[in-house]
């Protein structure tokens, strides 16, 4: 039975997330219906991580088994075919040896978080970035970020819903930047406590626009406590880039 590894774009924009919901569209029932119209087998996809609802995706990546032998060719076009009109595609798909999980095999998973920062409203970035119109000291914010890299306890940026068994996460990277109007927030860890990026990012833009300092910033991590943190960042400013095997 022939495995496949799916890298997958797509839209967050009215969707419920990556997972199956009971209502709503999700991107795992999507392309669960368009392998069902390809080749009539039911099955389950495993993905690499579980998007909320409006977050999107450069590089998602999910596994599933199929009965028959496809090339991988024929199966993303097959996919990508049925699964118009929705804004989602398959980049990429390769076969892969049976141990390989897209969940369980990932080492690192890479996101970015988009920010414009101006005053007029948004146009052609509207639904894809966070509008925040108070300037943002993205260099202070970058600065105050580097206490969140390492081993910590992230229960003060972590969902009350989280189902993780321990708050304790390593992040590898943090870093922000800016160029002209939008600031990118690139972050990257083995894996993630449920809206721990977003609430990340809610909170390092209280430093940005001074409503909270250094200090307020460690006090609020320190706290472990979600009602210390700031508030989540909106999901249509995150990306899932990528993930590491």
């Amino acid at each position: 039975m022939p495995r496949y590894k799916a890298i997958i774009e797509y839209d967050g924009t009215g969707l419920v997330g990556w997972q199956r919901q009971k209502e709503g569209a999700s991107v795992q029932q999507s392309i669960e219906e368009a392998i069902v119209k390809f080749c009539g087998e039911e099955v389950r996809i495993q993905g690499a991580g579980r998007t909320d609802a409006g977050v999107h995706a450069l590089g998602q990546v999910a596994s599933f088994d199929l009965s028959k032998d496809h090339s991988p060719y024929t199966v993303q076009n097959a996919i990508n075919q049925h699964l118009k009109p929705a804004r989602i595609a398959i980049v990429d798909c390769e076969l892969v040896d049976d141990e390989f999980s897209a969940r369980f095999s990932a080492t690192a998973r890479h996101y970015l978080y988009r920010i414009i920062n101006r005053t007029p409203r948004l146009t052609l970035d509207a639904g894809y970035a966070w509008h925040v119109r108070p300037e943002l000291d993205h260099e202070l914010m970058h600065k105050v970020a580097q206490n969140l890299v390492g081993k910590h306890d992230f229960s003060s940026f972590r969902a009350a819903a989280c189902q993780a068994k321990s708050p304790v996460k390593t992040l590898t990277r943090l870093d922000i930047t800016r160029e002209d109007e939008e600031v990118q927030i690139r972050v990257s860890a083995p894996s993630f406590l449920h809206n721990q990026v977003r609430a990340m990012v809610g909170s390092l833009s209280f430093v940005g626009t001074g409503q909270w300092s250094e200090r307020d910033f460690l006090a609020a991590k320190d706290a472990k406590d979600r009602q210390r943190g700031g508030p989540n960042a909106p999901p249509h400013g995150l990306y899932l880039t990528d993930v590491d095997y």
